[in-house]
């Protein structure tokens, strides 16, 4: 078994590639389509959330990760705060909803490909589908056995390349299509367009995009592998932010201006409202086939998001093991710093999900939308943790210097960590109804079954380990312990 020292052996991040990792685990294509259909109302909500849950979020992590820069990211804040049992729950919360949420990222992946390379009906082929869903996501499990810099690389490269220039093509090449004289989808912006209509139902939707912005934390993992983390972090935060929230505004105008509400509320809107854009754009400039490029490149900023978030809470995994939490398969890595065990644990468990996902979908229930709501409410009870951990910490370590602290003193911790913990009431509250009306009983069937799906992932295995599983023999060598401290002590 390799040794602690492996999980740090592959530094060092700087300010862009610690960005970029967040712009790779936040920013997400697949939310374009389904916010496209708000109209200009898109504004409104990404306006609401990024003040609401993306700033209050970076700022805390920011805070947090600087003060604290030990390994585990939310797990070590969370532990600093409530040394019980919380910081196991949260960690438990970031690693397992990343198993439920897989299958949708590897979905819109395999709708790339059927759109860009084959007929676009094989994105409704049981078989393909199942290979390359599959496929991509053991092909990343074993990418990620390699050095932390290969991917460090995949995250930048598929970013930049797979997200940031598709997306600014496409923002260019819709102005292109609107000089031609093309009506837009959006219709005319007004100040009544910005606005939109509430009612129970779009309270539900609203619930849903509460954590559109999750992920901001995700370099905490990564800050002790940078030169110099109570000064990058911060930075990395705010530019993170800034590139996320801008680009998906752009993003979802282009889609809303060039692809009809008709194709973006069908069964192939959202995963394919993207590529159709691009398409649209591109047979109108008569250069149709520039859809298997741009395509592919779509394809890679995925498989970047989908490699961060991989690794990220896997490695986090470690500091738990170390501490006796979890059995020691979880702590052992490669050479490489890999933790190669809790990598193929997870990408196995998740399989099923793949498989449960195109079983739903065979079944004519929306297997992308149960499955988006489970791991919502499994990230809210996280998140929850992370706030209140913030808000415990300003009270009982006061007087420890934080090289960044949020401002605003006392008012502005609890202004803002209160904004974020109303925000996530909301979402937990009113992400528990179905995203389609029911009759009153099958909402009830329906409520009932996404909570207890969420106790039975998210909070029961940690209560069943500590209470049933749990041995003295996890609890690390000596050797192992003193190694792990000395590559996480401040």
């Amino acid at each position: 078994m390799a040794d602690a020292k492996n999980a740090t052996s592959n530094k060092k991040l700087g300010v862009i590639s610690l960005a970029l990792i967040n712009v790779a685990a936040v920013l997400s294509l697949r939310n374009f389509p389904s916010m496209a259909m708000e109209g200009w109302g898109m504004i409104f909500w990404y306006v609401l959330f990024t003040i609401c849950f993306l700033i209050p979020t970076a700022l805390v992590a920011a805070e947090l990760a600087s003060t604290w820069p030990k390994a585990g990211g939310i797990y070590a804040w969370v532990r600093e705060a409530f040394p019980g049992k919380g910081s196991f729950i949260t960690i438990w919360c970031s690693w397992v909803n990343n198993i439920v949420w897989f299958p949708t990222v590897v979905s819109f992946i395999m709708v790339t490909f059927a759109y860009t390379l084959l007929k676009p009906a094989l994105g409704d082929n049981m078989v393909f589908m199942a290979v390359v869903m599959l496929g991509v996501m053991w092909i990343l499990t074993f990418f990620n056995f390699g050095r932390m810099k290969h991917s460090t690389t995949l995250s930048t490269v598929g970013t930049v390349v797979g997200a940031l220039i598709p997306i600014t093509i496409l923002v260019v090449l819709t102005f292109v299509w609107l000089a031609q004289g093309n009506d837009s989808y959006m219709g005319e912006l007004t100040l009544s367009a910005l606005v939109p209509n509430m009612n129970f139902s779009m309270l539900t939707f609203a619930a849903s995009l509460v954590l559109m912005f999750a992920g901001m934390e995700m370099a905490g993992y990564h800050a002790r592998e940078t030169d110099n983390p109570q000064k990058d972090y911060p930075i990395a935060m705010f530019l993170a932010a800034a590139i996320i929230c801008i680009v998906s505004i752009l993003g979802t105008w282009s889609v809303g201006t060039m692809v009809s509400p008709e194709f973006l509320n069908g069964p192939e809107g959202l995963n394919g409202g993207v590529i159709e854009a691009f398409q649209v754009v591109l047979d109108s400039l008569n250069v149709g086939w520039l859809i298997i490029p741009l395509g592919l490149m779509l394809a890679l900023g995925i498989i970047a998001q989908l490699s961060t978030w991989m690794l990220g809470p896997a490695k986090g995994l470690a500091p738990a093991a170390y501490l006796g939490d979890l059995p020691p398969m979880f702590r052992k890595a490669n050479k490489n710093g890999a933790p190669v065990g809790v990598l193929v644990l997870q990408s196995a468990i998740s399989s099923g999900f793949v498989i449960l996902y195109l079983v739903l979908d065979a079944m004519n229930i929306d297997g992308y939308w149960v499955l988006v709501a489970i791991t919502s409410l499994i990230n809210i009870i996280m998140y929850l943790f992370m706030f209140a951990a913030f808000l415990k910490l300003r009270s009982t370590q006061a007087d420890k210097p934080r090289p960044f602290k949020l401002p605003g003193g006392k008012v502005g911790a609890y202004i803002v960590g209160g904004v974020a913990i109303v925000t996530l009431v909301f979402g937990f509250i009113f992400g528990l109804y179905p995203s389609d009306p029911l009759s009153d009983t099958m909402t009830v069937v329906y409520i009932i079954g996404v909570f207890l799906a969420v106790v039975c992932i998210s909070v029961l295995p940690p209560f069943i380990i500590d209470k049933w599983f749990k041995k003295d023999s996890w609890l690390p060598t000596k050797e192992e312990l003193e190694a792990y401290e000395g590559t996480t002590e401040e």
